[in-house]
Parts: structure tokens; sequence; C-alpha cells
């Protein structure tokens, strides 16, 4: 049985503070974070909006390409999440339903 991993982008908001991570079980990890379990950064800026997500098979792969996030400027990650979700919807949904 293969194990898909997750590198994704919550926000706060449109254009509100961003928090980046990774995790093989996108429904678990969102569960987390909205309960405030999920990350103390997460808990105080009220992070929860699931906006941007990729899928890797290994867990290198999606760790590298976490760690590249990190390292883009604020614009450059904007830019990534309104090419992919332009109206900045939540996907939690898709991740829930196990389609993400």
């Amino acid at each position: 049985m293969s194990v898909t991993y997750y590198v994704y982008i919550l926000t706060s908001r449109p254009h509100g503070t961003l928090y980046i991570g990774v995790t093989n079980n996108l429904a678990i990890r969102l569960s987390q974070h909205r309960s405030g379990h999920g990350s103390e950064f997460a808990r105080r800026y009220n992070i929860g909006r699931l906006v941007y997500v990729e899928s890797y098979d290994t867990p290198s792969d999606a760790i590298r390409r976490e760690k590249q996030l990190k390292k883009w400027n604020r614009a450059w990650k904007i830019e990534l999440i309104e090419a992919n979700n332009p109206e900045c919807r939540d996907l939690s949904d898709l991740a829930i339903s196990g389609l993400a």
C-alpha cells in the first residue's frame, strides 16, 4: 500500500498569514490545526483555511518542496496560491473526502 505525502499551505484569510506544512494524512492534520493542536504558530494566528496542496510519493520529496516553499518570498507564495486557487477557496472538502 503506497502512502501519499502532502505539502500544504494554510492561511487565516485571503492574503492573510501563511503556514506551510507537510503530512501524510491531510484530513487529520487539518483537524489538528483547527483544534489548536497542529502548531503554536497556526493556533496563535488562527490559521486553518487550506488554500494549496501538492502531493508526493516520497517523504523526502515532500520535505524538500516544503523547505523550498518556506524559503520563497511572500509574493511568490501568494502568486502560487492564486495561480492554482484564484478565489482562495478553502480546499478542506477535498482533503476530507480524500481527493487531495
